[in-house]
């Protein structure tokens, strides 16, 4: 019912009969796949369906599977398997588990550790060879739209952002990428197509699949679009629905930009937030409250945001076993990453109480309080949002992501994770991030940042285990149960690096299935999601250090708090300023003391790392950020959304409980955006009240003038009849599309009974219209043609006259087609009614019946109404000119 009623809602009509004979002819079977959507064209006589990455191709008349093909055109066998798990492989690594574990009981240490050893290795070969046989790495493949347009072509959307065109055989015309992220969905009226992406994006493209333009419809991934009164409206995952004029981009752009620009001043709405940023490398410790408000006490002014991001939340190789398993399942946070959520709750929340306490008195309760909206964690890494409940409206569309950088790219000991939201329909993202240690490490830090300033993606797959995925996880279960044994041991009987290694090879193989579903928009092509934002925030322990000084230099130059001599040595502004990381982004000026090394539970600069190895002081805990201004003296406008400036950036250096002083950056933002209620009225007001546009209007909603050679067909079986359909407009093109609107029988007197309505049946089976729809240029001429089938008579008789094949009575009858004709820009059409009569030959021999092409057959032919051959299409103009058309 899902599938009928999806299939329904693109193309407004039933399913019913389509989805029986599915059933019969076991479509799920073929396909291996849930139906993802259903294109009925009756007009052509033929039904396309796409499942995970093939397609079927069906008669509508005959309900007849023609042909299934793969997504590269390549046709595929009824028992084709090569989508269905590879169980015969599932099996044999269950066995050989199974079957190590049961010898390990008996064996030695070693065999223990040798066979734990080739479990993982055996476990995550297979994953790997399962993924390369299509199970994940052609995710990024997987079909997520379909629509037909006028011309006969079908257009295919996948979740790599490819697009991909097919003529109504199944042959492949051409695939491009206008867009690196996910198609959600396709929509086509007249000469123009439309997709709707993951990002929110729209493309408006021709039939040929040149883009014409391209516009951000939502903040959040567009789900459905459709077309009406002279719109196309597109839904967006948030649930919001927006419409668009289906003549745009088009002539009137250019007058309703210039006029809408002008009135700017009127829907434009300026917008001041104050938000809170704090990073802390909590070094596996837990915080008291006293900290907490000690590190958060600017909190209680006037923040509308607050921005977390901790480092080292919890640490060691099997803890960073575990993580990998959660996210490879899709599961995220851990329960000391819960503690510290909780704990920030109950401290702003005292904090708050405590304040409006004593603002206006001990008996009010109508104080503004925080609410956590959004949280991830990455391994150590965690970071969190909390929004004034005030503020609550105007902030959605909250997505979260993750970056492993440690060991292979695969670990989360090093990385990032990242929340994006919607802030007064402005894009904001925070990533919080922990780089490579150790003083020479620079290149490595830089190189992460990279690597998550490219690769960080919000866009989330809903689902994110489908064909295949089911053996995947089973071995990933596997390969993980088995590394944590393995790391287990290893942890007790060799050293950590050994433990790393195996794990960065145990885990690439994880990263490389989460990895599948964010293709397109990694890819090199593609545009960076960080840099579409219109502001974004880094903060963490990015562990930079300080370059040629010593530490009892950097001691002596801290306690003078001579911070300027010591800046210039700070590799990350060595590295900022030769353009080597962080580029384009700024931080403030740094104020006070390094934030690392200290001795634990150690208040005052005294408490610098005292230990034997006597780290150098560095300021490795930063915020750096980017707004949208291009200048440093750019104004808040529509042009330029968001301003922000910094009022606050310290440490907290009374907080004692980790080797890490907390850090906390206070942004004053200005926001520019636009109230759409008001705008909507202008636009409106615009239309109607601006001449040039009404005139350029009215011309392109114009129905061209159009006539058709015959009102009436008169055939026999086999016998074929050409319309011609004439565009008389000499600058527009018109679209036309041939429907059945009824089908009778003929009576005895030669009336036609009653038009039995078909519905979204098509054609009856005994009659043929190609093409039966189509593009006319203008003063150009279409010729359809229509085609009487021929019977499959059986043996038997009843009544001494011949049946057909599904026993139904052959006596005349009449089908009354529509041949509806429209512009490029309006819905309304003009009808042109053509009546089509087949005339059975079998009732001129009832006692001996005889082949088709006998004498006597070719004898009754009856004439064609209305009927002259012509030459070419200007003959057929100059003979037309004056016939009438109902």
């Amino acid at each position: 019912m899902e599938e009928r009623h999806m299939a329904s809602l693109l193309m407004g009509k039933s399913f019913i009969d389509l989805r029986s004979q599915v059933a019969v002819n076991g479509f799920s079977s073929i396909l291996n796949s849930d139906i993802k959507c259903l294109l009925s064209d009756n007009i052509r006589a033929k039904v396309w369906s796409s499942g995970y990455l093939s397609f079927a191709l069906w008669d509508a008349r005959t309900r007849e599977l023609l042909k299934v093909f793969n997504i590269d055109g390549q046709i595929e066998n009824r028992a084709d398997l090569s989508l269905v798990p590879d169980f015969a492989m599932e099996d044999e690594i269950k066995m050989k588990i199974v079957a190590s574990s049961k010898k390990e009981k008996t064996q030695s240490s070693f065999g223990f550790f040798q066979q734990s050893r080739n479990a993982i290795m055996g476990a995550a070969d297979a994953v790997r060879r399962v993924a390369a046989k299509g199970g994940f790495l052609d995710d990024s493949r997987r079909i997520e739209a379909l629509t037909i347009t006028i011309d006969g072509m079908i257009w295919v959307g996948c979740a790599n952002g490819m697009l991909i065109q097919w003529d109504g055989n199944g042959n492949r015309i051409q695939d491009i990428q206008p867009h690196p992220s996910a198609v959600l969905c396709l929509c086509n009226f007249g000469s123009k197509i439309w997709a709707g992406y993951a990002s929110g994006t729209v493309h408006a493209l021709d039939l040929d699949g040149n883009k014409l333009g391209e516009w951000v419809a939502h903040s959040s991934p567009v789900l459905k679009m459709a077309i009406g009164a002279g719109y196309i409206y597109t839904l967006a995952k948030h649930g919001g629905i927006r419409g668009w004029s289906i003549t745009s981009p088009g002539p009137l752009d250019g007058i309703l930009y210039s006029e809408l620009t002008a009135k700017g001043f009127l829907y434009t709405r300026m917008e001041n937030l104050t938000i809170l940023t704090g990073t802390w490398n909590v070094a596996q410790g837990r915080a008291s409250k006293g900290s907490l408000e000690s590190w958060l006490h600017s909190a209680v002014s006037d923040v509308g945001i607050i921005v977390i991001g901790l480092q080292e939340v919890e640490m060691g190789a099997g803890f960073l076993a575990m993580s990998a398993v959660r996210e490879s399942v899709g599961r995220d946070g851990s329960a000391v990453g819960q503690w510290w959520l909780d704990m920030i709750d109950e401290t702003l929340h005292d904090m708050m109480e405590r304040k409006s306490q004593d603002v206006m008195g001990k008996q009010s309760h109508q104080w503004r309080k925080f609410e956590r909206v959004g949280s991830r964690q990455l391994a150590g890494m965690l970071i969190a949002v909390w929004v004034k409940d005030n503020l609550k409206p105007d902030v959605g569309d909250i997505d979260a992501a993750a970056v492993p950088c440690g060991f292979g790219r695969a670990i989360g000991n090093k990385g990032a994770v990242g929340l994006r939201l919607r802030v007064y329909d402005r894009i904001f993202c925070f990533v919080n991030c922990h780089f490579a240690a150790h003083l020479e490490a620079v290149g490595r830090r830089n190189a992460d940042f990279d690597h998550v300033y490219r690769t960080m993606t919000f866009s989330r797959q809903s689902n994110l285990f489908n064909a295949g995925a089911g053996m995947v996880l089973y071995l990933l279960l596997c390969c993980t149960l088995a590394c944590s044994i393995y790391l287990f041991w290893l942890v007790y009987r060799s050293s950590l690096p050994l433990v790393l290694s195996i794990a960065a090879g145990a885990s690439s193989a994880v990263q490389m299935v989460r990895g599948a579903n964010a293709t397109g928009a990694n890819s090199v092509e593609g545009m960076p999601e960080l840099s579409e934002a219109d502001m974004v925030v880094f903060l963490g322990d990015f562990n930079y250090r300080l370059d040629d000084v010593s530490y009892d230099e950097a001691r002596d130059f801290i306690s003078q708090r001579s911070f300027d001599w010591l800046r210039e040595r700070d590799q990350l502004r060595a590295e900022m300023e030769a353009g080597n990381v962080f580029q384009g982004m700024r931080e403030a000026v740094i104020t006070f003391a390094p934030t690392y090394k200290f001795d634990k539970h150690v208040a005052g600069l005294s408490g610098y790392d005292s230990g034997e190895k006597k780290r150098i002081p560095a300021w490795c805990d930063r915020i750096l950020y980017r707004d949208s201004r291009r200048t440093l003296g750019s104004e808040c406008s529509l042009e330029c959304p968001v301003i922000s400036s910094v009022s606050q950036y310290e440490s907290c250096m009374d907080v004692t409980d980790s080797d890490h002083k907390p850090v906390i950056c206070l942004f004053s933002v200005e926001i520019a955006h636009i109230d759409e209620s008001v705008r909507r009225q202008e636009f409106g007001d615009i239309v109607r009240s601006n001449e040039e546009v009404r005139c350029k209007l009215q011309e392109l909603c114009k129905i061209p003038e159009t006539i058709v050679s015959t009102n009436n067909i008169i055939l026999q079986n086999q016998d074929t009849s050409i319309l011609r359909i004439t565009n008389k407009c000499t600058e527009s093109i018109a679209l036309f599309e041939i429907v059945c609107q009824g089908e009778s029988t003929i009576k005895d007197d030669g009336q036609a009974s009653y038009h039995h309505p078909r519905g979204s049946f098509g054609f009856p089976r005994w009659l043929q219209v190609t093409p039966a729809a189509g593009i006319i240029r203008p003063d150009h001429v279409a010729e359809v043609s229509v085609h009487i089938e021929a019977f499959h008579t059986q043996e038997e008789f009843v009544d001494g006259v011949p049946q057909n094949w599904w026993c139904e009575d052959d006596r005349d009858k009449e089908a009354l087609l529509v041949v509806k004709v429209h512009g490029s820009y309006t819905m309304e059409t003009r009808n042109h009614r053509i009546r089509v009569r087949h005339c059975c030959s079998t009732k001129m021999r009832k006692t001996d019946p005889k082949p088709r092409d006998s004498v006597q057959t070719q004898g009754n032919l009856l004439h064609r109404a209305d009927y002259q051959k012509l030459s070419v299409s200007f003959d057929v103009v100059d003979h037309l000119r004056n016939l009438h058309s109902p």
